[in-house]
């Protein structure tokens, strides 16, 4: 076996039998983000979310990456309405309209499957409907920027572009990584950018893209736990998250939704 190519940004480059593998990890965390989704009502609370999870991933025979990562201690991390990401499962009980993103990682086999999207308890207001819909389509805009030759400020720009045409702003604070055989690799994949600019996309680059637009500014703060990121102005933030490798003509999704609910029913 070659060992792995690092590009001069140390961006690591797959073998096209790795995707193989994180085909099945994104399948794992899909299908727990799809089995989650009817628990998502009025009443409940975050932690039984993420308890529901948490055995999901046990006996799928999957290992969860983030209880343990740096100190976390959940399965999964739950943002709900302001939170902007990296929300802390616990005794918040979901009221109606509440939107919320629940994102989830796995480990299958050594390889990372990693994917987050959006809920919502009961009916949502006009607002964050519209919020959704922006957040989702800015990921397949960026999505769609993604080939060999293409560079990373292509992604961000492509984001940027049509989530500021809609009159919202995308966080610059988080950004999306590599993976792969590890959780966070390089590069660090901006929401926002240049076209033209960045690291050069190759066939065998695995990364996540997961915009995180605002309703109002792009400004956000972590708060005392050190894992909590609110938006600075209390507005309405929403992300979605699919982990993807670049193919010859294009790129691949590896956390498709088997069961087409990566979208929210609202």
């Amino acid at each position: 076996m070659n060992e792995a190519r690092l590009t001069r940004e140390g961006i690591r480059i797959h073998s096209p039998e790795d995707s193989a593998g994180m085909h099945e990890a994104g399948r794992v965390a899909a299908t727990i983000l799809d089995e989650v989704g009817p628990l998502v009502v009025p009443g409940v609370t975050t932690g039984e979310l993420d308890d529901f999870i948490h055995r999901r991933v046990e006996e799928t025979g999957s290992t969860s990456a983030t209880i343990g990562y740096r100190g976390y201690q959940h399965a999964s991390c739950i943002s709900v309405n302001h939170v902007v990401c990296h929300g802390i499962p616990g005794e918040k009980t979901l009221a109606d309209g509440d939107i919320l993103n629940i994102d989830v990682t796995v480990i299958v086999d050594g390889w990372y499957g990693d994917s987050s999207r959006m809920y919502v308890a009961g009916t949502p207001s006009v607002k964050a409907r519209r919020l959704i819909e922006v957040t989702h389509d800015s990921l397949m805009k960026g999505i769609e920027a993604v080939r060999p030759g293409a560079t990373f400020g292509d992604i961000g720009a492509a984001i940027q572009t049509y989530a500021e045409s809609q009159r919202m702003s995308v966080v610059r604070d988080f950004c999306g990584h590599g993976l792969g055989r590890v959780f966070h690799a390089p590069p660090n994949v901006l929401h926002y950018g240049r076209p033209g600019k960045g690291p050069v996309l190759e066939e065998g680059m695995f990364f996540t893209i997961e915009p995180m637009i605002n309703l109002g500014r792009p400004e956000t703060k972590v708060l005392a736990d050190d894992w909590t990121a609110v938006t600075r102005d209390k507005s309405l933030s929403a992300q979605f998250e699919h982990a993807i490798g670049v193919t010859s003509d294009g790129c691949e999704i590896f956390t498709l939704s088997p069961g087409g609910l990566f979208f929210p029913k609202m």
